[in-house]
């Protein structure tokens, strides 16, 4: 755990006009939530305040209040600099290395303006001037809520601040099964409620709303694609860039594919090694005290939580897997 005083995050805020909020490469719904949530409360404060992201970000997330205020750094490259430039506070949430948003890292590396990290991912790197870092949270959604309470900020969350911390909170704790979540938890849970948010009306927003294709693809990926690894408690996916065309592939389409393994008995580790423009992106899970994170940063150029992790291969896809097949062992 590393946070600094909320009465020093106090007054940097208080003496900041021009903020920028940016996440991670392939924003998923904690690193929406998180920089929506915290984008709306600013906006409270009566700060010019954008958010900036690396690359789109899946469709269901679309409905996020503020969504359509999002910089999207890949489509709109001069504005993002320009703005990012002109900032004089920056937050980073949802990951510990620049190397996480990709050329937006180069940026964030000049820059005048302090940055105060808050997120949940082991072993930050000291790119940051201030941290709100804390490895026991469940999702960054829930530092985000603690921060805006030390802040003296709980009782300006409103029901779309609620509405983006739950995405943040049920998406990253694959709808609170995970071992992350604990009373706390519950108890942030709680407090977003008395706002007037409907969880059954987010659920439904975040996983009722994919294409009849992605439905074809994930029956085709269990049907034809998932594989056992011989004597041990591991199963995989891989599928390349033609299988992905062949269901009209959106980004956001294989979420949460990599966790359907664990439905069969005994399984502990799952893997999915998807090929997408010219890299093998790679997906891993585990349960209990298998390390998935330490494995994806040894081996596969990544890292994350001990239990939820990814990385990448510049390996073809096939040799990528065999890779994969003969380290996995370790894990045991």
């Amino acid at each position: 755990m590393q946070k600094d005083s909320f009465l020093k995050f106090k007054n940097i805020i208080k003496n900041s006009e021009n903020i920028v909020i940016t996440s991670h490469w392939s924003p998923d719904g904690d690193a929406m939530g998180s920089s929506l949530a915290l984008y709306n409360y600013l906006l409270l404060l009566n700060k010019n305040v954008k958010v900036i992201v690396p690359n789109p970000y899946p469709e269901f997330l679309n409905w996020l209040p503020g969504h359509k205020q999002v910089i999207i750094h890949q489509q709109n490259p001069k504005k993002a600099e320009k703005t990012i430039n002109q900032a004089d506070l920056i937050f980073t949430l949802d990951f510990n290395s620049l190397k996480r948003i990709e050329k937006m890292g180069e940026l964030l590396e000049k820059v005048k303006a302090p940055i105060i990290l808050i997120d949940h991912h082991q072993q930050p790197e000291k790119y940051a001037k201030y941290y709100f870092h804390d490895v026991n949270a469940c999702s960054t959604c829930e530092l985000i809520f603690e921060f805006i309470s030390g802040l003296g900020g709980k009782k300006l969350i409103d029901k779309k601040i609620a509405a983006c911390l739950y995405t943040g909170l049920m998406t990253d704790t694959g709808s609170f099964r995970y071992p992350s979540v604990t009373t706390k938890t519950h108890m942030v849970i709680s407090e977003l409620l008395k706002t007037g948010i409907i969880p059954a009306e987010i659920h439904s927003a975040i996983y009722d709303t994919y294409s009849y294709e992605r439905l074809k693809l994930l029956g085709y990926l269990l049907s034809e694609k998932l594989e056992v690894v011989e004597k041990l408690p591991v199963a995989f996916f891989t599928i390349n860039e033609n299988e992905l065309k062949k269901f009209n592939y959106q980004k956001g389409d294989t979420e949460g594919i990599v966790n359907y393994p664990f439905s069969i008995k005994g399984i502990k580790v799952c893997a999915l090694f998807m090929e997408s423009e010219g890299i093998i992106k790679i997906s891993f899970r585990s349960k209990g005290k298998i390390d998935v994170n330490k494995f994806a940063r040894e081996h596969f150029n990544g890292g994350g939580h001990i239990n939820a992790a990814g990385g990448k291969s510049t390996f073809n896809l096939e040799e990528t897997a065999k890779k994969f097949v003969s380290l996995v062992s370790s894990l045991f």
